[in-house]
């Protein structure tokens, strides 16, 4: 019998999915199957795309999450049915109601009335006696309320005023719990609320940066998230006093009309119960509610953009395995210098000081043009934090290299991060932070995903008010916008770290660290196959991994494809049909033109999969994330004072928000390109026109040196 009810339940909860999201129920139930089973996101949506009718990775992870919330919803339905029916209050129409609800919101308002309560008016009212009373007024049936009070002046009630507030206490009370009233107010609330603040007196000074919100409203429907986590900061920090409220008088005679029944003098108490009741508790309840509500809205906005950008800062072209000049640029510390291969491995470091205050710049040159000759270097990269532009041009105009030597600039938001953590610790333990530093700038040219995973996300720069955001939400969708990109570009066995490996699907931590032990002990992994022989690595490991994981120099080509090895049989088919072995296969697209993939549709494997057999033979070798570009700023920029109006500069991407762009243009303080001013028409998500990283061409709008303000345009 509780195996039946539990179905019942589960179809239940897939309908509820399945309409929320307006994904059909069969793909739901097999989508949580799938995750029953143990696999991850990532292997779902790439490897068992027939089970799931081609749902993508954001779907999948929309299915997880709504289950979950509903998991937590029937929890809680269950505690206020079996706290109602403790009672003895529950009766057959209310169950029903609680039964039916998939409403959280719903629930607590049906549970309100049965709630234990702390000591308030009107229970203190109800201990005098005087919720007979109340009920007799609430049915406006009497004209005369004073002959119905004072039958109810005894004990700790003195006088008929006494009785008569008491019992509107108890009444504001019943106005506040009846379900009716409190939806009738929300949706005043989400049609016609207001956010308003205003600055706390005698926080002028310390809440300039705040000013435009010293005197503020706006409709709470309209309201940006940007803008509304702000106001919250300010109001956090103590500088405003910030209320969301709709006209008081639409919802008071919303009110009247469901209570207010006659214009005698019970009907007037009502009225006077009413009005209490949704000033001192209906309001401030639903204000709560809709504070909550704007401000996971606005967190969950975003964070939105917070992982998106995170994504495209991980998905930057890496500029591949080459020997490394690598420089943390600094003025009267130095310039930290590290070699490192074409792996990233340490080879050698020191400290040149071409710059002021020692500016000993002839020296610095000539170590620099013997360390790339010395360790035969092929690329050079720079901080762009201090001294970064000072040091680009101290090696282009002074430093004398072969012609196939790249110079690049490289974003550092977060190397000191790293360079003081115990991962940094554990890969260098007998270097200094300054080495660590410069090591994460170099290896974030080789390979900005491989490095950037190794350092918390908040620390990167590329999100807004993320602290002021929920933290565990935030955490939780950048883990899993970093372990989407890592399983969508692919890890090398033989050379990935452990932190790297530990967001392959299926691995984790323990795993990764077993790889690295086996891999340390035996030497490379020469197939995926020997991923078996790790200590601890399953079936369901192996199954949920292997695809993810790529041997550069494997004998078998597919064991560097996103090929799984349980469609290996599949492709050597398909190799014996065309009568070529499956080296002829790597690359070779047009040998799949003639081939009808309907023949080797099985019961396990349909189309889908055999569609992304052959795009994946196509790709073989190739890092979907491109090429790194060289880039350089206007040689005549320095600082913002250089910038006028008018002028047309080269800049780059550095983060991106629901109201726009920042570009760094080469003068220590990131410009903004308003929404408004990224094309000749409306733009409502910025990304739709700029990606980060990327290189753009962008006019001078204004210039506001005081408050280092620069407003650019892609309009030219």
């Amino acid at each position: 019998m509780a195996e039946t009810t539990n179905l019942v339940i589960e179809r239940s909860r897939n309908a509820r999915i399945s309409k929320n999201l307006n994904i059909s129920e069969k793909q739901v139930a097999s989508t949580l199957a799938l995750f029953a089973e143990g696999a991850t996101i990532p292997f779902i949506a790439r490897y068992r795309q027939e089970r799931t009718g081609g749902l993508d990775e954001v779907e999948i992870a929309a299915i997880q999450k709504e289950n979950a919330i509903l998991l937590e919803l029937e929890k809680r339905r269950a505690f206020i049915l079996e706290s109602i029916s403790d009672q003895g209050l529950m009766t057959d129409e209310l169950k029903k109601q609680i039964v039916n609800s998939w409403s959280l919101t719903e629930l607590e308002d049906l549970y309100l009335p049965f709630k234990p309560k702390r000591k308030t008016k009107a229970s203190v009212a109800r201990e005098n006696g005087l919720e007979p009373l109340a009920g007799a007024i609430m049915k406006q049936e009497s004209g005369n309320v004073e002959q119905l009070a004072k039958r109810f002046v005894k004990g700790n009630i003195s006088n008929v005023d006494e009785a008569l507030e008491g019992a509107r206490h108890i009444m504001s009370e019943w106005v506040s719990e009846r379900q009716r009233a409190r939806e009738t107010v929300r949706r005043l609330f989400r049609r016609k609320a207001a956010i308003t603040a205003k600055l706390v007196k005698g926080k002028e000074t310390e809440a300039e940066k705040y000013r435009d919100y010293f005197e503020f409203s706006e409709p709470l429907q309209r309201i940006p998230s940007h803008r509304l986590l702000a106001i919250r900061r300010a109001e956090s920090e103590g500088f405003l006093r910030v209320a969301i409220s709709p006209p008081e008088e639409e919802a008071l005679k919303d009110l009247d009309r469901i209570f207010v029944k006659s214009g005698n003098q019970t009907g007037q108490q009502v009225e006077l119960a009413v009005k209490d009741a949704y000033k001192r508790l209906l309001k401030p309840s639903i204000e709560t509610e809709f504070k909550s509500e704007s401000k996971e809205k606005a967190d969950e906005q975003a964070i939105s953009v917070f992982a998106e950008n995170l994504r495209q800062l991980l998905l930057t072209p890496p500029v591949g395995q080459k020997r490394t000049l690598a420089i943390d640029p600094g003025f009267k510390s130095g310039c930290k210098t590290v070699c490192l291969d074409a792996q990233g491995q340490l080879l050698h470091n020191e400290t040149i000081y071409p710059h002021p205050p020692q500016r000993e710049t002839s020296q610095a040159a000539a170590k620099v043009g013997q360390l790339v000759e010395s360790y035969k270097l092929e690329a050079v990269a720079i901080g762009n934090g201090t001294a970064g532009r000072e040091t680009e041009d101290f090696i282009r105009q002074r430093v004398r290299f072969r012609d196939n030597v790249e110079v690049y600039m490289v974003n550092e938001a977060g190397a000191s991060v790293y360079s003081a953590s115990s991962v940094a610790r554990k890969e260098f333990p007998d270097y200094d932070v300054t080495v660590r530093g410069a090591v994460s700038i170099g290896r974030r040219l080789l390979d900005p995903l491989a490095e950037l995973v190794k350092i918390d996300p908040k620390s990167i720069g590329v999100g807004q008010y993320q602290h002021d955001v929920d933290q565990n939400k935030l955490k939780e969708s950048l883990d899993q916008t970093v372990i989407s990109v890592v399983n969508q570009v692919g890890v090398e066995l033989n050379t990935a770290s452990v932190h790297l490996l530990s967001y392959v699907s299926g691995l984790g931590p323990k795993l990764a660290e077993n790889i690295v032990e086996y891999r340390n002990e035996n030497g490379v992994f020469e197939s995926r196959e020997a991923l078996k022989k790790v200590k601890g690595l399953g079936p369901k490991a192996f199954e949920q991994s292997a695809g993810f994981l790529r041997i550069s120099d494997a004998k078998n080509p597919l064991d560097n494809s996103a090929v799984h090895p349980e469609s290996y049989g599949v492709v050597r088919k398909m190799a014996k049909d065309l009568k070529k072995s499956i080296d002829d296969l790597v690359g070779a697209r047009s040998a799949f033109e003639a081939i009808d993939l309907n023949r080797y549709v099985t019961g396990e494997t349909g189309l889908p999969t055999l569609k992304n057999i052959v795009e994946s033979l196509g790709k073989i070798g190739r890092d979907p994330r491109g090429k790194a570009k060289m880039f350089s700023f206007d040689p005549s920029l320095r600082k913002v004072e250089d910038l006028k109006e008018g002028m047309i500069v080269p800049g780059i991407v550095t983060n991106i928000a629901g109201f726009g762009a920042f570009v760094d243009v080469g003068v220590k303080q990131d410009g903004l390109i308003h929404v408004s001013e990224m094309a000749d028409r409306f733009v409502s998500d910025p990304n739709e026109i700029v990606k980060l990283n990327q290189q753009v061409q962008v006019k001078v709008v204004s210039v506001d040196v005081a408050r280092k303000r620069i407003q650019l345009s892609l309009k030219m």
